[in-house]
């Protein structure tokens, strides 16, 4: 059985930073895209950073480009998303995801999902 556990989230001002963890547990098959989601009421769930653990290829959406930084620990089945120089609007549920891809940050196949974590960010 697959588990995904999200940590490291809270509250933090503008400017400050974060760094969430993601321990996977299980067999994964051949999903090898680790992703985290930002999610926030009322709006579909949308793809922040992956990595892809055949070539390291990394993705970022835009709004988070030079200021987030996705990496993994082979050694122990974690994927990690520093998050420095925060905006009130990254404000949301975090959520890591294993599966086959994230194109964009509404395009994306995962497999399995986290519980999700909590980002607040105030101004």
């Amino acid at each position: 059985q697959v588990q995904l556990v999200e940590s490291g989230g809270g509250s933090v001002q503008a400017g400050g930073s974060l760094r969430l963890s993601c321990a996977v547990s299980g067999n994964t098959d051949t999903n090898n895209c680790m992703a985290w989601f930002r999610e926030v009421p009322g709006e579909q769930r949308e793809g922040v950073a992956a990595i892809y653990t055949d070539d390291n290829r990394t993705f970022y959406v835009d709004s988070v480009k030079g200021r987030f930084t996705i990496s993994r620990d082979n050694a122990k089945n974690t994927v990690y998303l520093q998050m420095d120089n925060l905006k009130p609007e990254d404000t949301g549920m975090y959520y890591c995801g294993v599966g086959r891809y994230l194109v964009s940050p509404r395009y994306y196949g995962m497999s399995y999902w986290g519980k999700g974590i909590l980002v607040t960010i105030s101004s």
